[in-house]
């Protein structure tokens, strides 16, 4: 416990975390070798006969702050940034990898592609930018189609791969371009394959959350009344980064009195009574996440915020018990929700019946935010205003446990909830989070990652605990 004096910081940050040292070794894992990307490359060749498609297209595209909006070109690849990947199904026929038509200014390393012979250099045009008309979009299209034709795929079969929103176009300009060619949505095929990770990207994801467990110490080394979000928020990205973390931007900080509001910094003090919440989203290590959430308690909590707490690491610990090859996923969530049914929190671990901070309203309308003005003295010293009640409702965040974690930027392949009855197989990853908000009451969100072993489960985030880490305030 840290025992500090209810004063203003007098350190930078820089120099408060000048004595910072984690308490573990940590050896990052080494990168997947190229026997892996061949296994995926053969298991999607191998879908693509089933499927009775003569290529695969596989697209990429960059978004806002440098991220890619799939993870698909990651995973097959290992290629960081925009493109259309061609993948002929016959193993004799190269893979072809038309990119850069987005002006990211993204260079390999990291990110020579794996087993791509070539690569086509669009080019990123327009009036604004390079004082040429066009679209690079639309000569990607037109590449894209080029190849296809040029390889005898004018009027074969296509599978594609990509995402709704910003792969739509280039989709749509297959068909219109190649209207004898048949075109099916494929996303499925590499959806299936990341359900259960292999030894290699197991230790990847250990490293992301052995870089969590870094940051959050070093969040915990500087925590003390009078340093702000902002200057915790930097304090575990300069900790994280500087280890291999790939991006700072994937979690989520909250501080209050009441331990409800979780989202970015923007200059909340820490005050005695404060909790705080460390919502690790997404810490990323080589394109695999990690994902774990704490809590702090600044000087005293009331009775009903500890009862909260209470129940909450209670619930993890008890579906942690239940992991193991073969047990229900369906078990492991209601085994964490009877904790909170214990407490008083709840009546029911069933989803569809379990009230959460972001369900609708009763009548299957929109549910009102309640509008209320709520001090904030840090926000309004910036001229602002909080005048809304957040979350809307009371209870846990999500009517779920949790969720399968994975690559960068890809969807959940399946949730820990009371309606999911798979069995857990060997090679499963996901994270059990639970999470219980009451508005200008109470809050916590507590949770580690998790990976299913031969004969039960790794807790992937076991150096820091889960239980709250507490501050102690002298007056």
């Amino acid at each position: 416990m840290n025992q500090i004096t209810n004063s203003q910081h007098p350190l930078s940050i820089e120099a408060m975390l000048a004595d910072f040292k984690p308490d573990f070794d940590f050896v990052p894992a080494p990168l997947l070798p190229a026997s892996e990307f061949e296994e995926r490359l053969r298991r999607i060749r191998r879908e693509a006969v089933l499927a009775e498609h003569d290529v695969i297209v596989i697209n990429t595209n960059m978004v806002g702050w440098f991220h890619t909006s799939n993870p698909y070109l990651r995973y097959v690849c290992d290629w960081m940034r925009e493109g259309v990947l061609i993948v002929p199904t016959d193993s004799d026929k190269p893979l072809t990898l038309l990119s850069f038509y987005t002006q990211s200014v993204i260079l390999p390393p990291g990110g020579e592609p794996m087993l791509v012979e070539r690569i086509l250099q669009i080019g990123a045009i327009g009036r604004e930018y390079a004082d040429i008309p066009g679209s690079s979009i639309t000569k990607t299209i037109e590449a894209t189609v080029a190849e296809l034709r040029d390889s005898g795929f004018a009027a074969g079969s296509i599978g594609l791969i990509g995402d709704n929103r910003t792969s739509a176009p280039l989709f749509a300009g297959l068909a219109e371009l190649m209207p004898k060619a048949k075109l099916v949505r494929e996303e499925r095929i590499i959806d299936r394959m990341q359900r259960v990770r292999s030894p290699a990207e197991v230790a990847l994801q250990r490293t992301a959350a052995q870089l969590i467990d870094i940051g959050t110490q070093a969040a915990y080394h500087v925590i003390r009344p009078g340093v702000t979000d902002r200057e915790i928020y930097a304090a575990f990205t300069m900790a994280q980064l500087a280890r291999g973390g790939e991006t700072g931007d994937g979690y989520q900080i909250g501080i209050n009195e009441y331990g409800t509001h979780c989202g970015k910094p923007y200059g909340r003090v820490v005050r005695p009574g404060d909790l705080i919440n460390l919502y690790i989203s997404n810490v990323t290590y080589q394109g695999y996440t990690a994902q774990t959430a704490r809590m702090i308690v600044v000087g005293e909590a009331t009775e009903r915020q500890e009862l909260v707490l209470d129940a909450c690491v209670a619930g993890v610990k008890a579906a942690e018990k239940i992991i193991r090859p073969g047990a229900l996923v369906s078990e492991v969530n209601n085994a964490a929700f009877d904790e909170m049914i214990k407490a008083g929190l709840l009546a029911s671990p069933d989803a569809r019946t379990m009230p959460y901070n972001w369900r609708m309203a009763e009548d299957g309308g929109p549910l009102e935010i309640p509008r209320q003005y709520v001090p904030d003295p840090d926000l309004e010293a910036q001229g602002r205003r909080l005048n809304h009640v957040y979350p809307a409702a009371h209870g846990p965040h999500n009517p779920n446990l949790g969720h399968n974690v994975g690559l960068a930027g890809g969807q959940n392949a399946f949730n820990i909830s009371s309606h999911n009855h798979d069995r857990l197989e060997e090679g499963m990853v996901f994270v059990l989070h639970t999470q219980w908000l009451e508005p200008l009451s109470a809050g916590c969100n507590v949770g580690d990652l998790y990976v299913v072993t031969k004969d039960g489960f790794e807790n992937l985030s076991c150096h820091t605990p889960l239980e709250a880490h507490r501050i102690k305030v002298v007056r």
